[in-house]
């Protein structure tokens, strides 16, 4: 049986892993395991020791504690069921866009950004 924090681990493997664009064969491969263990990790399937940790926070370059960033929020927000899902940055299309929205140049993005708040102010 999953525990709630290694879900959440591996939901932040995954999501780090998306933002910087790399597959799951290349991280295993820089952390010497086969992507499977990737899989299993980014899923709460198994759990990721403190040294595999520290290897993958090193190789994704990002602090160790960047893996349990959110986890009272993401009880909370289990506990309330908002309408915006718990795992919004482990959506492939929501990663997708935050890449595309980021990739926009400032200006245009800011004015992407109040279009956006305006219609969901509509809806």
């Amino acid at each position: 049986m999953t525990h709630h924090v290694d879900v959440h681990v591996g939901k932040r493997v995954r999501h780090r892993r998306w933002l910087i664009g790399m597959t799951q064969q290349q991280l295993a491969q820089q952390v010497g395991i086969k992507f499977q263990q990737i899989q299993k990790y980014e899923t709460g399937a198994n759990r990721i020791s403190a040294s595999r940790l520290w290897d993958i926070a090193e190789t994704l370059d990002v602090p160790v504690s960047f893996f349990f960033e959110g986890l009272e929020e993401t009880q909370k927000d289990e506990a309330d069921k908002k309408s915006v899902p718990v795992d919004l940055m482990g959506d492939k299309e929501a990663l997708d866009l935050v890449r595309s929205y980021y990739a926009i140049p400032e200006n245009q993005r800011r004015r992407l950004f109040e279009l956006a708040r305006v219609l969901s102010d509509v809806a």
